[in-house]
Order: C-alpha cells, then structure tokens, then sequence
C-alpha cells in the first residue's frame, strides 16, 4: 500500500519562464530527481528553446485531504532557480529525460526538439553541469521536414543508447552516443516510446514499445462518414485503419524492420503514453481514458482499468516501490495513484491548470508535474508500513 508523505506546491519565477511555450498535448517537459538525503528535489522543465531548473525542498510529513483522498497541496518556495548552461535547441523543446549512469552521483540529462535534434549532457546529483555536453545528434533529414512531437527515451542497461521517435516522419531513431544505429518505420505517427524493462537475459535493452496513433482524425472522420462501414471492413482491417496501436520493436530482429508484435486498440480513440514496469509489464493510456496493462511475454492483457482518468490520458509511470501501483496523469490537471490490479484509487492530487508537464523520479516515487499557470507540483509517496 502506498501513502503520500507531503505534496507541495511552488511557483516558477516570472523572471525566470514568465509565458511558458505550449508544447504538444503529450510533450514529457518535466523530469526531476531527489537529492541523497532526501531533503529537496531538482525539477527540470523545458520551455521554448531552453530547460530550467528550480530546488524544491521536501522536507515535512504533514499532509491535508479532502473528499475522496485527494491531496490539498501546502505552499512552497523555490530554493534555487537558474537556466541550464548548455547549448540551446533552435526550436521548441518537446521532450527531456533524466537517466542515471556508470559513475555514481552522475545523472544524464536528455532533451529532443520539434525537428528531432538531441541534445544529451551531464550533471551531478547536485544539478551543476559537469561536462555540459556528452553528445549531440541533428535530425536524419538536417531539420528540413516539418516539426511536430518528439519523444525520448534512454536505455536502461546501455544508458548512453538512445531512441528518439518524431511524430510526422513516423521514424524512431536509435543512437549509440552521436553514432547512429538504425531507424524503424512505423506504420502510423508515433505518440511515446519506452525501453520495456525486466525481461531476462537483458532483453529490455533491445525491446523498444511504441505507441502509435492517426492524428489526421478530422480526414478520418471524413472519410468513415463518407465511406460505409461495411466496405470499409471489407477493404481494410478497421483496426489498423484507425490507426490507434502499440508496437513492440526488437532491434535486433532484421525481419519486418523489426517488429516484433502490434496490439490494436479501440477504433478512433489515440494511445498517448506507454511505460513499463520493474517486472516487464507495460502501462498504454490515452483518449479512451483507460489504462490497459499487457505481459509482454504472452501479449495478453492483465488488467483494465476502465475510465480511471476524467479525461484522456497523457502520462503513466509504474511505482518504483510496488509495481502493482501506477501513476496517472490527465490531460487536464489530475494526477492519480492507484492499484491496476485492482483498480482501486489510493489518492489524487490536482494542479491549478492543465499540465504542461509530468514525470516520476527515476529511483524513487517522487511525482512532480508543471501547470499552465507556473506552477510546480511534487508528491513524495511512500510505501505504508
């Protein structure tokens, strides 16, 4: 059973961000890690071009609820605040990552633009830039498509092994520090991508799950209207048509570009967020407002969780400290915690308006997200003794 020690709330200078960017309705613009004692939090957000990074403290255990176990946030002052000192994007930033490494105290911050250039640096565990920059790759097609959502993930054995998928190409490019590996073609735009973790004989350095989706949905509305269903059936598999899928990609398969397997979802609905778990299950949530959770080695589903979100789901992590629990964020401005199993809320918290970003720590069940209106938001869960 989980319980949440403290949440605080604390707002981002006007001086530092005074109008954050918009980013895209999925864009992973947060990502924080705890200081080793445990007393405060670094949050890194990114807006426009640039990431900032502010210290929150976390210290005290006392916390507020109100009706149906949702937290009442207390009020919380910014520590420190500066703008990373390291070479800027030239576009807007869509997604960061904060990764460990092989040297203790290290971290490994990464950040992918709207045109898919990455950015890759070091920092220690104090959030002081170490080396600046590691490695920086420009986009397949120098920047010259158009721009949209891009994701990012790190891999979690080889940690300087990236892949960054970039949603109007429909491409998903796997990089070795700046040497590039390959690229995968999905079938439709990508919407999140995550190293599936906890498999055997280090499997989940190779397995790669994306989630894919028609974004073009006013053209598809068009043309189911235009078009019957049952010609549509007969002609096409429906459930690829839609568009709506989660793909599992083993890089090192040569067969079929490397797809390994597709599970379709519901027609005209869009998957927005894919995660996984220490024990190698993996999380989709998205418009449908369910969270479905898949084992990986049957390819069957272990639970849904049937509109658990208010409105379409755009962030999930599983809890470092059960994985029976996930965290769930809504596109508007609600967070949840609960049981997938039994799909069960434990508790919520709300920010004061829709998310700009949200992330759990790497290592710990510390949630933060970051609201429209420059507001921090940091949850430090633990496990009830």
């Amino acid at each position: 059973m989980l319980e949440a020690k403290s949440l605080r709330k604390a707002a981002v200078p006007s001086t530092l961000i005074p109008n954050p960017s918009p980013g895209n309705i999925q864009s992973s613009r947060l990502a924080l890690h705890v200081s080793e004692d445990g007393s405060s939090c670094w949050v890194y957000i990114a807006s426009g071009c640039h990431i900032y990074k502010l210290q929150i403290p976390l210290e005290g255990t006392s916390i507020d609820k109100g009706k149906e176990s949702l937290l009442i946030p207390m009020q919380s002052e910014v520590v420190e605040s500066s703008i990373v000192n390291r070479c800027p994007h030239r576009s807007e930033i869509q997604s960061i990552v904060l990764s460990e490494t092989d040297s203790p105290g290290y971290l490994v911050l990464g950040s992918v633009d709207s045109y898919g250039h990455l950015i890759v640096s070091k920092l220690d565990n104090s959030g002081n830039d170490v080396d600046r920059l590691i490695y920086s790759v420009l986009p397949r097609d120098s920047g010259v498509g158009e721009g949209g959502w891009a994701g990012l993930c790190f891999s979690p054995t080889q940690l300087l092994t990236a892949a960054v998928a970039r949603e109007f190409c429909k491409t998903v490019d796997v990089y070795d520090q700046d040497i590039h590996l390959q690229t995968l073609h999905t079938l439709w735009y990508p919407s999140s991508l995550n190293y599936i973790q906890g498999l055997s004989n280090d499997e989940g350095s190779s397995i790669l799950a994306v989630t894919e989706g028609c974004q073009a949905s006013f053209s598809c509305a068009l043309l189911l209207f235009s078009c019957s269903i049952t010609y549509i059936q007969h002609e096409f598999d429906l459930g690829s048509f839609a568009g709506l899928q989660l793909s599992i990609w083993d890089l090192r398969m040569k067969e079929k570009n490397g797809c390994l397997h597709r599970i379709t979802g519901s027609v005209g609905d869009i998957f927005y967020s894919v995660c996984s778990s220490s024990t190698g299950n993996i999380a989709v949530g998205g418009a449908d407002r369910t969270v479905t959770v898949y084992d990986p080695r049957r390819w069957k589903p272990l639970s849904r969780w049937v509109h658990c979100s208010k409105y379409e789901i755009t962030g999930l992590a599983f809890s470092s400290i059960n994985p029976d629990y996930i965290y769930i964020q809504g596109v508007d401005y609600e967070v949840l915690c609960g049981n997938w199993k039994e799909t069960k809320k434990v508790f919520s918290f709300r920010g004061d308006s829709n998310w700009l970003g949200f992330s759990k720590s790497f290592n710990r069940d510390v949630v933060g997200g970051w609201s429209d209106s420059g507001s921090i938001f940091v949850a430090d869960v633990r496990g009830e003794e």
